[in-house]
């Protein structure tokens, strides 16, 4: 599948209105594959095939006189990962869509299901965010389905679980441009199911969270030693190390599940924010998209 294909073969097509307030489709819509993505988007591919992203579907909208509209939608394979390329970019006013949405500067983007839509115009005026939201909401409405976010923010303690700092990745290069751990891959992100990053106060001063769901406990076991080799050396405490910046680290594994404190404010912050994690964890059943328990926990 390429750009050349032809957008009646391609379903994305049927979330797509013919026009909007006087924009025009134009014909040719573009579709776009993991192989292809970089034809569409040079810089930013990886960030889409950093997630089980299937299939983009792009078009353009004209109105004489006035900037063009683009709509891309993505079919990004499961709602965990819509989630996650959503939340790689969160700047912005909620615009009420989808299962979460941004508005920022003539950028309209939401997620819904396993669909990630992203809409926008060559040049914000009011005409065209008017003309953005009502796409929007056509899409929104096109899009039946709706899917569950990531289970692991289920283990979130409060503190960690803003709507503007809670970020979902499967790639330590992904983890890096919101919260640098370490050039190599020293959590085994690869070998991951999944990750939640996420930031307490405005700057993450009060602690950043990481938290990564590996596939069986072995695997989980043998990537909490290898980051406690590479991150914690020195410590005097098992799992708890205070860094040259004078914040705190601590880590625990739980069956399938590893979590990270970084920045902590002090040990006990550290501390405390791993017994919420390892409280909600042995309150018995995680609702996830299997509906099954975490191993182990």
């Amino acid at each position: 599948m390429g750009a050349g294909q032809k957008a009646a073969d391609s379903r994305l097509a049927a979330f797509l209105p013919a026009d909007v307030l006087g924009w025009k489709a134009e014909p040719g819509d573009a579709v776009y594959d993991r192989e292809t993505i970089f034809e569409y988007i040079d810089g930013a591919g990886e960030v889409y095939r950093a997630y089980r992203f299937r299939e983009l579907l792009s078009r353009r909208f004209v109105k004489a006189g006035r900037p063009d509209l683009v709509a891309d939608v993505f079919d990004m394979g499961t709602s965990a990962d819509a989630f996650g390329v959503f939340s790689n970019d969160l700047e912005g006013d909620d615009a009420g869509l989808g299962q979460g949405s941004t508005y920022n500067g003539g950028l309209l983007a939401f997620w819904k299901g396993r669909y990630f839509v992203s809409l926008s115009a060559d040049r914000e005026t009011e005409e065209t965010k008017a003309a953005l939201f009502a796409l929007g909401r056509s899409v929104a409405m096109a899009v039946r389905e709706e899917g569950p976010k990531p289970f692991l923010l289920a283990l979130l303690p409060a503190e960690f679980a803003g709507p503007k700092s809670v970020r979902f990745l499967h790639s330590h290069i992904l983890l890096n441009r919101h919260f640098f751990v370490s050039h190599e891959d020293i959590l085994g992100l690869g070998r991951a199911s999944g990750a939640v990053l996420s930031k307490s106060g405005t700057k993450g001063e009060k602690g950043v969270l990481l938290l990564v769901e590996y596939p069986d406990p072995r695997t989980a076991a043998e990537a909490a030693a290898g980051f406690s080799k590479a991150y914690l050396a020195g410590a005097k405490e098992a799992g708890l190390v205070r860094t040259e910046d004078g914040t705190w680290t601590a880590v625990l594994l739980r069956g399938t599940v590893l979590a990270v404190v970084f920045h902590a404010p002090s040990d006990t912050a550290a501390r405390e924010a791993l017994a919420k994690i390892a409280w909600k964890a042995r309150g018995g059943h995680i609702s996830d998209p299997g509906d099954r328990e975490i191993p182990g926990i």
